[in-house]
Order: C-alpha cells, then structure tokens, then sequence
C-alpha cells in the first residue's frame, strides 16, 4: 500500500484555519475586488442556489453590491455559471471554464450514465438530445427549461418535464460544453450556447489541467490534503496525485491533523496577528465549508448536525477565525429582513460586534433593511 511520506511543517490547527480563512478571503485583510477577481483567487463557489452565490462573494469583498455580481454574469460576462466540480453548479472566473470542463466534464458525465438510465435517457437519446439543444439554442439565444423542453419535444425529443430527465440532460449539454447559465428572467433560469457567452480556447493537455487544479485548489483552500483535492474536484485519488505530481515544485509540505498537506510555498511563514476577531456570515452551500473532505476543524459536531439536515443542503454559518460558531437564517419581506444567529457557543463581545456589521453589510449588499436577533 502506497504511504504518504512524511510532513516537514507541522501545523497547529488555529493556524490551519486562519491560513484557510485567508485564502478563502474571509479575513479582515481581505479588500474590495471584482467578482470575476474573487472567483478567480476562490477556484469558484458553488452556485446551485444562485442567491447564495452571490451571498458568497459578498463575504469575500469590501464592498460588493448585487447589482455589480448581476452586471458581471449577465451583462460583462467576465462569470459563468454551470456544472463543474462533482458535477455539481458552480460559477468561475470565465476564463477557467474552458479548461475545467475539458477536465472534468468528462468524468461526470460518464458518472452519470446509471442515472441517466434509471430517467429514461439511453446513449441514443442523450446524442440527438444534446445535439438538439444546440441547435435549437443558436436558433433562439436564452431559453428556460420548460421552453427548452418544449422545443425538444416539437423536435420529437421526448422528456417527461415532471420527472428529473429535462434538468439531467440539460446539465450533460453543460458537461459537455454546449451550453451555460444565462440571465435570469422573472425568477428563472434560462440557458444559452457556451460559445455564445465565453470567448473559445484549445484546451490543455490533461497532465497540465491536473497540475493546474492541484495549484488553484491549494492557493484557494490549503494548508490541505489529497483527499481534501479528491472530494472538492470530484477526480480520484490516481489523477489528483498525478496534478499534485506536475505543479509539486510550487508547493511546501505540511501536516494537517496528523496527515500530509499543501501549502503553497510563499505562504508557509505567514502568520495571523495574536488578537484578531474575523467575523463573516457564509451562506449556504459555502465552498470554504464544502472544500474539505473533514469539516470536524471548522464545524462541532453540534453545529455540523444543525448546518447538514440532510437533503444535500448545507446551511449558513457564522465562522469567526476560520472557525464556524452558529448558525444563521434571513426572513426576508420585500425591502425589509429580519436575520436570526443561532449560537452553538457563547459569542464575546468582539464576536457580536463582528455579527452586527457583517448584517448590516448583508443589508447594504442586498439593498434592504435587516433586523438582527441572537436566539437563545
């Protein structure tokens, strides 16, 4: 059995964390930055709950407002939004979408076939399905899935719209490099050709695509592990070593509660001011919550049971110093919100005036007017 060589950096946890906060762009030395700047240093954030999305770069930037995230998917297209890492919605920087689709398309795309089987959809159907939605995308510019679907039952592509075959073979166009997320219209998704939207690319070679990611991902979530890279990508242990293998040279071994880990180079001999109160709410789905195969550092096992309800939905969480302390929901009507902190231990003083600006932030971000209370 292949062993792990030793780790030359053995890293206490608290400094685990403030170096994953950081790079994650959750300390208070984090500055204003454009969304297409966050993705970018981020590796992306997930995106299957757009709102919280959005929610996710507010966090990581002084100063953001939604309008400016809108204008950078929408009208800039400077992000995209599709099915990337595990197969699952995430939105990027534009420029990485080529080359992360090339990478990881594929694999989830063959991951599915049993799914896809189980709905409906044989080799035959995905093949004229996909190649349809192309054609009927560059005919008409942005559609929503029922308008989608609608157009591919007239060119007798048939999808039961009541079942979960529509969104899967929509989301294997989007493996596939054939389309993306466009504008939202009144509420809903709407899709459109990924050539329309993000400019082409040759895509690199396999081995410089897995030594990329190896180098985004640590830069974004290290000190980390192989098995932190397997989980987030979705790739098996076998490639993620072998990117780990191609970009090795940038990075400083380290120890990660006990197991080998990654730190880019530069950042081994950095280390968080004594006294420090960083405060952020992270809304759902948050990647600096999900980018980990082991959340036990950030999450108690109280607060992970409260945040992970089942259903695949992870919820918002306070984390102070990399570290998550409560948990956190916002009622929102019209212009008016009232945002409720669940406490999984006692908040300091600090902590609760970190709390109190990060809601008005979330006010400011969303342009309305947010109430706060901490339950008991």
């Amino acid at each position: 059995m292949r062993r792990d060589p030793p780790a030359a950096n053995d890293l206490a946890d608290g400094r685990v964390l403030w170096q994953r906060a950081r790079a994650q762009r959750l300390t208070n030395e984090s500055a204003a930055a454009t969304p297409h700047a966050i993705l970018h240093d981020v590796c992306g954030l997930q995106a299957q709950a757009w709102s919280a999305a959005t929610l996710g770069m507010r966090a990581r930037s002084a100063g953001l407002d939604a309008g400016t995230v809108k204008r950078a998917l929408d009208h800039d297209r400077s992000i995209v939004r599709t099915w990337l890492m595990r197969g699952t919605l995430h939105v990027v920087a534009a420029e990485d979408v080529r080359w992360l689709l090339h990478l990881l398309g594929p694999v989830f795309a063959r991951a599915a076939a049993r799914r896809h089987a189980q709905l409906g959809l044989d080799d035959d159907l995905k093949v004229r399905g996909v190649a349809a939605i192309r054609t009927i995308l560059a005919e008409t510019g942005p559609l929503t899935r029922y308008e989608l679907v609608d157009r591919l039952r007239k060119r007798r592509i048939e999808l039961d719209p009541k079942t979960q075959g529509p969104i899967h073979l929509i989301a294997l166009a989007g493996l596939m490099g054939v389309l993306c997320l466009g504008p939202d219209r009144d509420g809903a998704s709407t899709y459109v050709l990924l050539d329309d939207w993000v400019a082409k690319a040759r895509p690199p070679a396999r081995e410089t695509a897995l030594a990329e990611l190896a180098r985004r991902y640590f830069a974004a979530f290290g000190p980390a592990t192989v098995d932190d890279l397997s989980a987030w990508s979705g790739l098996s242990s076998s490639e993620v070593r072998s990117g780990i293998a191609g970009a090795r040279a940038s990075f400083a071994e380290v120890s990660v509660q006990g197991k080998p880990g990654f730190l880019p180079k530069e950042r081994l001999a950095l280390r968080a001011a004594s006294v420090r109160t960083d405060v952020r709410l992270l809304p759902a789905f948050d990647t600096y919550l999900l980018g980990y195969r082991r959340r036990d550092l950030a999450l108690s096992p109280a607060l992970q049971r409260r945040l992970q309800r089942g259903g695949g939905w992870l919820h918002p969480a306070v984390v102070v110093n990399g570290r998550a302390v409560a948990a956190w929901s916002l009622r929102r009507t019209g212009l008016r919100g009232r945002l409720t902190v669940e406490p999984f231990e006692a908040l300091t003083t600090a902590m609760r005036a970190g709390v109190d600006n990060e809601v008005a932030d979330v006010g400011r971000f969303l342009g309305i007017s947010v109430e706060s209370e901490i339950s008991s």
